[in-house]
Order: C-alpha cells, then structure tokens, then sequence
C-alpha cells in the first residue's frame, strides 16, 4: 500500500492503491503514461500488445492493444490476475529479482500455476533462467495453445520493476527472425520509457 523512496525518505502511496482503483479510474496514470508506447506497439508489429503490472505475488493486465492482423492473441483482458510466472509478463517480472526471489515465489505459486496448461514450478524457474539469458522473457509452453508471446520488464526510478510490456501472437507469426525484430522493436520503446521516467518528465 506504501514504498519508500530510500533519497527522499519520504513515503508514498503504493500501487496497490492504484491497482484498487483500476475499475473506477481506469485513466490511471500508468495506463496514459504508457498508452503510447503501447499503441505504437500494436501498430508496428499489427499484433496484440499488454501492459501489466505486479501485485504481490500476482500479476494484473492494467492494458491491452490490438494491432491491424486479423488473427488476435487475445490471451489476456483488461483486470486479468494471473500467479507471476505465468504468462511473458509474469515471467519478465521475475527476471530482475534474485534466484532465491524468484523460487520463493514461484514457490508459493506452485498449485496455481499447475493450473496453467503443462506449467509447473520447475518448468517456470527454467523459463526464467532462460529469459535472462535471452534478454527478454518468453512464453512458448503454450499457456495459451497456439500463442506465443514475448516480454520485458519496466526499470523504474523507485525499487523493483513494478510492470512489465509484452507482446502476443499466434505461433506462426513468432518465427525466430520475426520474434527478434519484435523484440528489437519492444526494447526500443520501454528504454524510452525508463528514460522518461528517470528523467522525471514521467512519474509512475
């Protein structure tokens, strides 16, 4: 409900505060802050387009775009909470955090991701080494049957990557040379992001 910003010292309202607030205010600020970026997304790649953000040991989908391409990955709707771990953006939400982090959480998600498809604990902590090595993360277990989708995460300015950006389609449309240039093109636009933001001309 609350972080502590270590420079100032000061306290600030968490963003579960926001998260509650999603249904009733859906124009918060991390949905405009990141809405371009987004739309941009969804119209360069004509796929579907996800900004979602952690909530405990959860992740929740705050935003979705759908690009031009008649065949949608609609994987995820808008206020979709789902165990982290699962899915490109619960993945990419443990990438920064330390081994032992990662597996306490996955951990105690272990029943809920059972529930997804062929996922198990061990297959999601591999999944994540992977994307570290990767430099983004990917979901190819088929959470999803006949998705594949790819993520980053969101440095930003106070503590750990609170959202992540990841990008949805149908398997044939994710070979290895066209999942590289969509991942070119997500990199590009969440370091523009981060710049934003730790420039102060955005704050989340």
């Amino acid at each position: 409900m609350v972080i502590h910003d270590s420079d100032t010292r000061r306290y600030l309202l968490g963003h579960l505060v926001f998260e509650l607030g999603l249904v009733a205010a859906p124009e918060f600020n991390m949905r405009q802050l990141c809405e371009p970026t987004l739309l941009r997304l969804a119209k360069r790649t004509g796929d579907t387009v996800f900004l979602t953000v952690r909530s405990g040991l959860d992740s929740v989908c705050m935003d979705r775009k759908e690009g031009s391409f008649p065949i949608k990955a609609l994987t995820l709707d808008i206020g979709v909470r789902r165990p982290l771990g699962v899915g490109a953006s619960g993945l990419a939400l443990l990438m920064p955090l330390t081994d032992d982090e990662a597996k306490e959480i996955v951990s105690s998600n272990a029943w809920r991701i059972a529930e997804y498809g062929n996922l198990r604990a061990p297959v999601v902590l591999d999944m994540i080494k992977r994307s570290r090595a990767l430099g983004f993360s990917l979901n190819d277990q088929q959470v999803t049957p006949g998705a594949i989708s790819v993520g980053l995460f969101i440095t930003t300015p106070n503590g750990p990557p609170y959202g992540a950006i990841s990008i949805g389609a149908i398997a044939s449309r994710m070979p290895p040379e066209r999942m590289q240039e969509v991942v070119t093109l997500l990199k590009s636009e969440v370091r523009t992001l981060e710049q934003a933001l730790a420039s102060g001309k955005a704050r989340i």
